[in-house]
């Protein structure tokens, strides 16, 4: 068996071994998110792909286009969450758009290129954030030492004089040598002064003081926004914005604590220290190589084949199929930071497909997300599971929320299991949303304890350790649950 002929001269680059493998970024999404192997599978070797690509030669890299991933399933099974997460593991740019946000009837959406310019402006402020915290510790003695010279001005230096020969200058220059000795005894006195000035900085003994700060006065008439039927207004906006910014503004004086004063010019000392040519360049970088674009709802801009055959919104709904189709097959958007290239962006697609199918899509569109995921729907078992298992479970944040009042909220394994039984059952009932189910059905659980528990606190009427159990489940939600009709209101 032949084997197709490897570009001369190509470079065997291996991926460092802290990179995460597909099974450790499986293993961090178990972490958040419950079930859905087959999703966190597909969106982990998509991930890796982009590294793996990142080492080819550069012959064969802008040969390699990413395999785009279209999801179905269910509102609130975890399609989100997993683009997001996804995201936050690689330190890549994420933004997440409706498709249906570009086809509202009788009103022109916003244009599709926007998703893009976005995504460069959350790329611009994560490579911002990480610059800041390179220079953050070298920004906090240069703010330190702009406190001491407003709290204890130093001393102006004082050169030496130039010693005259002649007897008649002599006088003189005796005069002058002791002026220079008063000020150097000046000037020592004034640098031991701020030495013990820095130490109670650094201590925080002067936080509380009041000092005399001058600002740069932002007016409240700064913010600019220009409405037209185009997208290019929004990029006219962006303009005038920045030709705003770069008028020189007004100073004024403004009484603050060091603790806010210190917040402040912290700030603009970080601004002085990063370069922004150097941030604009990696954040395109970023864009380009490593940026996530989660398109969700992308089936309510799929006409369904036993629609009105290409007449009313379906028309629209193709044409917004047609404007996504050059920026996932890879196009050049002009951005306020220079050009971008879509070529290697990421895009995940999701829809819940209840009407309409991912072969209802056009099919170039179709061509352009050759993976497609099922996502299944949520099971009593899977409802157990993210009440319990996640970092982030629903439980573990009402619990901490409680323990800002000083209650210990508990809930017993019955009780929990009671709750997902009634999630899964209203699921089934009323409408399928997925874990959002939980959301509701706890507020409805808890709403009373949550309304009441300050003044029960403040009377000591209530135990610190309060303990829901099964019981308790079935008497408040029962009702409820068992009246269809009051269900699809109240759950």
């Amino acid at each position: 068996m032949t084997q197709p002929d490897e570009p001369q001269g190509f470079p065997v680059k291996l991926i460092d071994k802290e990179q995460l493998t597909p099974t450790q970024i499986v293993e961090q999404l178990d972490k958040y998110i419950i079930g859905q192997k087959e999703a966190k599978k597909s969106v982990a070797i998509a991930l890796r792909n982009r590294l793996r690509r990142q080492n080819v030669s550069e012959e064969l890299r802008d040969e390699i286009m990413p395999n785009n991933i279209i999801m179905i399933g269910p509102t609130g099974v975890g399609k989100t969450e997993i683009a997001r997460r996804l995201a936050k593991l690689a330190k890549a740019p994420f933004i997440k758009v409706e498709a249906s946000k570009f086809t509202e009837v009788g009103y022109v959406g916003r244009d599709v290129e926007s998703m893009i310019r976005d995504l460069v402006e959350q790329s611009v402020a994560m490579v911002r954030s990480e610059k800041s915290e390179e220079v953050r510790e070298k920004a906090a003695l240069l703010v330190e030492e702009r406190l001491l010279d407003i709290l204890l001005p130093p001393v102006s230096g004082l050169e030496e004089p130039e010693h005259v020969g002649d007897e008649e200058n002599a006088v003189v220059v005796e005069g002058d040598a002791e002026v220079v000795g008063e000020k150097n005894l000046e000037r020592e006195i004034n640098r031991k002064s701020r030495q013990k000035m820095r130490e109670r900085l650094r201590d925080g003994r002067m936080e509380d003081r009041q000092i005399e700060l001058e600002v740069s006065s932002d007016g409240q008439g700064g913010m600019m926004q220009i409405f037209g039927p185009l997208g290019q207004m929004e990029e006219i906006g962006n303009i005038m914005q920045d030709l705003m910014s770069g008028m020189p503004k007004k100073r004024k004086k403004r009484r603050m604590t060091i603790a806010e004063a210190r917040k402040y010019l912290e700030q603009e000392e970080v601004q002085k220290l990063i370069d922004m040519d150097a941030v604009v360049k990696e954040a395109l970088r970023k864009v380009e190589d490593s940026g996530i674009v989660f398109i969700d709802e992308i089936d309510k801009i799929a006409a369904p084949t036993t629609g009105a055959g290409g007449k009313g919104p379906d028309v629209s709904r193709e044409g917004v199929q047609r404007d996504l189709l050059p920026i996932v097959e890879g196009s050049a958007v002009s951005t306020k930071y220079g050009v971008v290239k879509t070529d290697h962006v990421l895009f995940i697609a999701s829809g819940a497909f209840h009407v309409a199918r991912p072969s209802d899509l056009i099919p170039e569109l179709q061509g352009r997300f050759p993976i497609r995921v099922e996502l299944k729907s949520l099971t009593e078992d899977d409802f157990y599971l993210i009440l319990t298992k996640p970092r982030n479970a629903l439980i573990k944040q009402y619990r901490a929320m409680l323990k800002t009042e000083q209650i210990d909220l508990e809930f017993t394994d019955e009780a929990i299991r009671e709750i997902a039984r009634t999630a899964a059952k209203v699921n089934e009932t009323v409408e399928n949303i997925g874990a959002r189910r939980l959301h509701t059905i706890l507020t409805n659980l808890l709403e009373e304890l949550m309304f009441g528990i300050p003044e029960m606190v403040t009377d000591g009427t209530i135990d610190r350790n309060v303990v829901i159990d099964d019981n308790q489940v079935r008497e408040k939600l029962g009702k409820v649950v068992a009246d269809r009709d009051l269900s699809q209101y109240i759950l």
